[in-house]
Order: C-alpha cells, then sequence, then structure tokens
C-alpha cells in the first residue's frame, strides 16, 4: 500500500485549515504559499474534501475554505480513505463488503487470513488518531518534544 500526494497532501490541508483558523474562510493561496501546493492541484483536493463533508466553502473576495468540524471529530483514516479509496492491501479486500470476498479462490486461499490481519491493522492504525492527534504531535515537535505517534 502506498498513499499518493492527494492522501499526503489532503492531511496537510486539513491540518493547515485548522491551525489557521480564526472563524474566517481561508484562501486556496494562502495554503499555498504556507504548504509549497499550487493551487491547481489543491482545487482537485478540496473538491474531494468538500464532497465528503469535510469542508465548508464559498465563493468571492472573502471566500475559500475551513473545517466543518472540530480537528477531533476527524479519522484520519477518514480523510485518506476519501482521497485513495480503500487502504486494503489486496485487490480482494479492497472489493469485499463485510465479510464476503470478491474472489473466486477465496475459499481455497492458504493466505487470506494473513491478508484480513494485515488489512485491519492498517485501518485500526488509521483510525486509531485524528486530525487533532496529528496537530498535537506537531506542536510537540516544534516545542522541541519528540512525542512520535
Amino acid at each position: 500500500m502506498k498513499i499518493s500526494t492527494k492522501g499526503r497532501y489532503a492531511l496537510r490541508v486539513m491540518i493547515d485549515l485548522a491551525l489557521h483558523d480564526n472563524g474566517e474562510y481561508i484562501a486556496l493561496k494562502d495554503i499555498s504559499e504556507r504548504q509549497g501546493i499550487t493551487v491547481k492541484y489543491l482545487e482537485q483536493i478540496v473538491t474531494n474534501l468538500n464532497k465528503a463533508g469535510f469542508l465548508r466553502s464559498m465563493r468571492g473576495n472573502n471566500g475559500g475554505h475551513r473545517l466543518a468540524r472540530k480537528p477531533y471529530e476527524y479519522k484520519v483514516g477518514d480523510i485518506l480513505r476519501t482521497m485513495e479509496g480503500s487502504l486494503s492491501p489486496i485487490e480482494c479486500l479492497a472489493d469485499s463488503v463485510g465479510d464476503g470476498i470478491n474472489c473466486p479462490r477465496s475459499e481455497d486461499c492458504p493466505t487470506l487470513g494473513f491478508w484480513r490481519g494485515l488489512d485491519k491493522v492498517i485501518n485500526d492504525y488509521v483510525d486509531r488518531y485524528t486530525l487533532q492527534d496529528l496537530i498535537d504531535q506537531e506542536q510537540m515537535i516544534a516545542g522541541g518534544y519528540d512525542y512520535s505517534i
């Protein structure tokens, strides 16, 4: 599993919006300058985040974007899945619904248990952390403390 730049940048955008929240909408050009991401690429990311209901947006001179909820209400896993789709390590688990596997060999697959376990570890890990956890970690590091998650 490899997280794309869209997934990584989406987390950075969400953290940027949280850190610079003063009740006003934040322009993409401001985020672009702080994060070193082009406005054009940010537009693609923000579109996905908006569709997921993670952001509030407003057009016009005072327009921009802001978080729809508090940072502690966003799971990192939800943000990544919005940008990446399934985080499953193998395709047959990514396409599954519940415990059903979309693979004709699933009944005889000697590695399926291993892949299910890895899938669980990945999803449990990314769902364990909130946007606020990432912000807190960054602030501790900036303050000279490294309490890595």
